[in-house]
Order: C-alpha cells, then sequence, then structure tokens
C-alpha cells in the first residue's frame, strides 16, 4: 500500500552567537563588538554516504541501508554539534515522501470529513482513511478491513 521514501537529510540546530568569532570569524576582536541578533536557525547537509574524499560513488553502492546511515550519521553530527556552548537546541530531520506502492501516484488518505462528503464516496462503504489514488488501493485496503469491495469491481452491487 504505502511506500515512504525519506531524503534530505539533515540537521537543524538553533545557535545563539554571544561573539563573533562564533561564526568562525577569528582576529576580529578590535573592530567587532557584541553579536545583536538573537537565535539563528541552521541548517546543515551530512557529507554524502558515498563521498569518501578520494573517490565517489552512488549512496546504493556505499550502504546497504541507505535511511539508517543517513539518520546515524545525523545523529552523530548533532550530538558533536551539541556540544558547542553557542547551540542550543537541534533535531534530525528528512522530507518524507509518500506514495502508493500499486499505482506509483502521491498517496492521500480521505479524511473523516471527506469521507462523510457524498461528493468523495466512492460508494455507501467509503470510510476515513481509504486511499484515493486507485481501485487496487482501495480494493487492498477494503479487503484488509473486511469492507466490502467497489461495486464496479466486483461488490455488492
Amino acid at each position: 500500500m504505502k511506500k515512504t521514501y525519506r531524503d534530505d537529510w539533515r540537521v537543524i540546530v538553533t545557535i545563539a552567537p554571544r561573539s563573533i568569532s562564533d561564526f568562525g570569524f577569528t582576529g576580529l576582536g578590535d573592530l567587532a563588538g557584541a553579536v545583536t541578533s538573537g537565535p539563528i536557525e541552521v541548517a546543515i547537509e551530512p557529507r554524502r554516504l558515498g563521498d569518501f574524499g578520494f573517490v565517489s560513488m552512488g549512496d546504493r553502492l556505499a550502504s546497504n541501508d541507505v535511511e539508517g546511515d543517513y539518520r546515524r550519521r545525523c545523529e552523530e553530527l548533532l550530538a558533536e554539534l551539541l556540544q558547542k556552548p553557542h547551540v542550543r537546541e537541534g533535531r534530525v530531520a528528512c522530507t518524507e515522501t509518500h506514495t502508493c506502492s500499486l499505482c506509483g501516484y502521491g498517496w492521500d488518505v480521505l479524511t473523516a470529513a471527506e469521507a462523510a462528503d457524498p461528493a468523495n464516496q466512492q460508494d455507501e462503504h467509503t470510510v476515513e482513511g481509504e486511499p484515493v489514488c486507485c481501485e487496487a488501493a482501495i480494493a487492498e485496503f477494503r479487503a484488509e478491513r473486511g469492507i466490502p469491495a467497489l461495486a464496479e469491481t466486483g461488490g455488492a452491487a
């Protein structure tokens, strides 16, 4: 039914710089005063799994568990960043894409309000959580839950 893909892994940290050197600018102590802006949120991408410096290859060639390895790499990066005095908080984030395993279209399901609206109903058995991408996904969803199949695909008339 629903397939989830995770990519665009990143570590997001909030920093509260106290001095210009917290940005990595050194040698400006005689010229720069206090940092006057508030906390700043920064997104940091991890190094690609297939980037070994001397050679580069695709992530799938470098790892049998791309998602898990990116998650671990980001968690290691976050742990290191949280040890810095001007880093206040952080989290690991990624972009999730949900698709139907049967038709390949984006995964979307009916909300309770949508399922109650006759304009969105396939038949009288339409329920909340039912996929809307294709008839095969609806048939699989209904079979798993003991809901009668769509009339057009051999269900009750």
